[in-house]
């Protein structure tokens, strides 16, 4: 294990590269200020008492140097309804950034650019705590004003150093393409170890489920690998999002860290996208055939697509699972069109398949076992010579067994037919499979390269 002087040396060159300098706190700063004094300027006209406030990293003083967000939320009286507040929120928004567009997560709201910098404007509620929300977003404010009064500028720079290292891993987001540590997520790890070192030493030895309680609520009976209730509202954990996959991520990486400790890990890996010749050496090497279910991706932005992406997948694969084609490993990525890519061990199987009874001392149901599957049909001709449609049943060890006709004996026949679409889809991914797709199988998924070339290249270089 490398000592932890060098491992500091690396968290301060770090720290050093990701903090923002002076004239990026200053351009920051005038474009808040001007955001603001607008906002208020239209607030004047409407007859509700709302304010706006500044949340998000920029507001802690906690973001990367280069990231440009900048997320205003415009507060409302609790008992306005909810009508007149996504009404007066779309017009603040509209007004105050004319050249933005409309966006919609739990109301809708305005986002555009401004000096160089995306703005997000939010309206919501005053509410009196986190926990006595009427949208989700309510909490926003909470989180800000708890974190603000706990940060100074030396804890600053430490979640700056960890947020830049999940960004590296892969992990960095609490959007569900990325499933991984949301930004208030990530100071409040810090907030809780103290700094970078001490986080990732934990991090190392973390057995999950993990549960961390700041304010000690009490509230611990969430079903996550990672819990951290929120400070603000004691029914939540911020860490929901987070898949096991990329806490073991974060686990993998800290204990690397521990030992060799280097700048790279702090560095995001793009791979450069392959073509197909690559993806036809990688096929040819691993003796595997790949088939690809190919579609026009639905219109849905990538917190809705990925989701029903990720559900149609696990559908499909466990199907050819269980039909016996035995997936190896399986993929989805999307642009304009989406794709969920399955390895498989075998493309073709024998035309039978085996199939296991009840024992034969269970009475009632090998009973009926034997006549569900008798050995002729009533109405066979005596002498009739053909293969019968079942072998069986025997006795194999102390059970029933019968050899039966299998349904497909080509993956691509299954999937080709109407039987996929019962496999357990997203909800908007079923209708678009039923308009139309293509299947792809062996080499022919290496003509996906020319659109997917860096998914490709990242399924054929995996990395913990």
């Amino acid at each position: 294990m490398a000592d932890a002087d060098e491992r500091r040396r690396v968290i301060e060159r770090v720290r050093e590269r990701v903090t923002p300098d002076a004239g990026e706190r200053e351009a920051m700063r005038s474009a808040v200020s001007t955001l603001t004094a607008r906002i208020e300027a239209e607030l004047s006209d409407l007859s509700v008492d709302a304010d706006v406030v500044q949340v998000g990293s920029t507001a802690r003083g906690t973001w990367l140097a280069g990231d440009r967000d900048i997320d205003l939320f415009v507060r409302f009286p609790a008992d306005l309804d909810r009508e007149t507040l996504e009404r007066y929120g779309l017009e603040i928004g509209n007004a105050v950034l004319p050249e933005g567009h409309e966006e919609y997560a739990e109301h809708p709201y305005v986002t555009g650019e401004f000096e160089g910098f995306d703005v997000d404007l939010v309206p919501c509620y005053d509410v009196g705590d986190g926990s006595a929300l009427q949208s989700a977003v309510d909490r926003t404010p909470h989180h800000n004003a708890y974190l603000r009064e706990r940060i100074d500028a030396d804890l600053a720079g430490e979640m700056r150093v960890f947020k830049q290292f999940l960004k590296g891993i892969g992990v960095y987001g609490s959007n569900l393409k990325t499933e991984g540590f949301s930004g208030y997520l990530s100071e409040l790890l810090v907030l809780e170890h103290g700094d970078v070192e001490a986080l990732l030493s934990a991090a190392a030895d973390w057995h999950p489920p993990i549960v961390f309680d700041p304010e000690d609520h009490g509230t611990r009976s969430h079903d996550d690998p990672l819990v951290m209730v929120d400070p603000t509202d004691p029914a939540r954990n911020v860490a929901a999002v987070c898949a096991a996959e990329n806490v073991a991520r974060l686990q993998h990486y800290a204990r690397e860290f521990r030992s060799a400790p280097s700048e790279d890990l702090f560095e995001v890996r793009t791979p450069e996208p392959i073509g197909s010749d690559a993806v036809r050496a990688h096929l040819d090497r691993r003796g595997t055939t790949p088939v690809a279910v190919v579609f026009d991706a639905p219109d849905l932005v990538d917190d809705q697509l990925y989701p029903q992406l990720r559900k149609s997948l696990s559908g499909v694969r466990d199907e050819l699972d269980r039909r016996g084609f035995e997936p190896i490993r399986a993929t989805t990525f999307a642009d304009d069109r989406a794709v969920l890519f399955v390895e498989l061990a075998h493309r073709t199987l024998p035309a039978i398949e085996r199939h296991d009874g009840p024992p034969v001392h269970v009475r009632a149901h090998a009973e009926g076992f034997c006549e569900a599957y008798a050995d002729e049909p009533a109405d066979a001709a005596p002498g009739d010579d053909a293969p019968p449609d079942t072998y069986g049943p025997f006795v194999e060890g102390d059970r029933y067994v019968i050899e039966r006709d299998r349904e497909f004996t080509d993956a691509v026949a299954f999937l080709e037919s109407e039987a996929l679409l019962g496999v357990g889809l997203g909800a908007q991914i079923e209708p678009r499979l039923e308009t139309g797709y293509e299947v792809l199988a062996g080499d022919a998924v290496a003509t996906l390269s020319e659109e997917f070339g860096a998914a490709l290249a990242a399924y054929f270089d995996p990395r913990p």
